[in-house]
């Protein structure tokens, strides 16, 4: 089959593309806009792939959507552009309205337009969403597929908003679509802006590690790779107008993934002296509006489609930071432009 990824180039995305290359003789095409949380040196494994192209394009232009719609001829569009980090949303809301909603409304029409015109019957929207649109859950329960919309933060409405659209283009229009939700991922190609690639560089340079809070934030960690397969089975056997949710099911809060983080850099890296890792630990202040724990259930993914997340937690962070000391080149130049400045604070109350 025919597949278009959007936001190839980016953490998520890239890791799909490789696997579409690496693992299935399917053909992809890479639309990306090519910001600065996208990047092509992700995609060197696989380049020289005669199965694979790649199209510099913003999703909000709508006439160049469709165009790549049209000339492509897809079969399946897996949407995972997106602007995703909550400190930017909190500063900037406004690249994230017009990304997240109007490119997914852009992408949404090419795609029904393509359909009607082309008449093909064997085709699917699958659009990629995260598991912070359910809002915050307190010690105990989990999202399930069922679980009321709460979103928290600009990034967060607006991809609740982008997960309504595809909905609606489904009932409405007819468009055969897919939605899965997703809970943190980590793992290699990561931006560092995210905590665990931050942390991990910022601890292999020695420079403090900013915990939001006192650190007792719980997140459900999924490592990228997990998360790949489970998208492709989504995509290519899951029920049209069903939504899925994907976790992996290793809760952990943010100051246990720090100092696991720290711990293994003393195995990998070990300091000389009386020097600890852990103490470069420095609690600031909490995010606005922190949701305070996401926890996923994976029943339906694993009852329905057979998937199980191959990594834990332990196994997954280790592969992670080896990968990120081995691949200093890459975090330089990815970071050349990122200053690590704190965002999120000062447009809040």
């Amino acid at each position: 089959m025919k597949f278009l990824v959007t936001g190839g180039a980016g953490f998520i995305g890239s890791a799909v593309i490789r696997f579409l290359i690496d693992e299935t003789d399917h053909q992809v095409l890479n639309v990306d806009k090519l910001t600065y949380a996208g990047h092509l040196e992700s995609l060197e494994p696989i380049a020289d792939s005669d199965r694979y192209q790649f199209v510099q394009g913003d999703i909000c232009d709508a006439d160049l959507m469709q165009q790549v719609v049209d000339e492509f001829k897809p079969d399946r569009i897996m949407h995972l552009a997106a602007e995703s980090h909550v400190d930017r949303s909190v500063d900037a809301p406004g690249e994230f309205i017009e990304t997240n909603i109007i490119g997914t409304f852009n992408l949404l029409n090419a795609a029904r337009k393509y359909r009607e015109e082309s008449g093909i019957e064997d085709f699917l929207f699958h659009h990629i969403s995260t598991d912070e649109v359910f809002g915050s859950l307190g010690d105990d329960g989990f999202f399930t597929e069922d679980t009321r919309y709460d979103p928290r933060s600009p990034y967060s409405a607006s991809k609740a908003s982008s997960d309504h659209l595809v909905r609606a283009w489904g009932e409405t229009y007819g468009l055969p679509i897919v939605v899965t939700n997703c809970s943190n991922n980590y793992g290699h190609y990561q931006f560092p802006e995210k905590l665990i690639p931050l942390m991990i560089m910022n601890t292999y340079n020695q420079k403090p590690l900013p915990v939001y809070g006192d650190g007792s934030n719980v997140r459900d960690w999924l490592h990228v790779d997990d998360h790949a397969r489970a998208l492709y089975l989504v995509v290519t056997e899951g029920k049209a107008g069903e939504t899925y949710n994907i976790g992996g099911k290793n809760e952990k809060t943010n100051l246990e993934v720090v100092q696991t983080i720290c711990d293994l850099m003393a195995s990998f890296n070990p300091p000389t002296g009386d020097f600890n890792y852990r103490d470069l630990i420095t609690h600031v202040t909490d995010r606005p509006g922190h949701d305070f724990r996401y926890a996923i259930d994976t029943t339906k993914i694993e009852r329905e489609l057979g998937w199980q997340p191959l990594e834990t937690f332990e196994s997954g962070i280790e592969k992670t930071v080896e990968w990120y000391l081995g691949n200093q080149a890459w975090c330089e130049a990815v970071s050349e432009a990122y200053s690590q400045e704190r965002l999120g604070l000062k447009n809040a109350k």
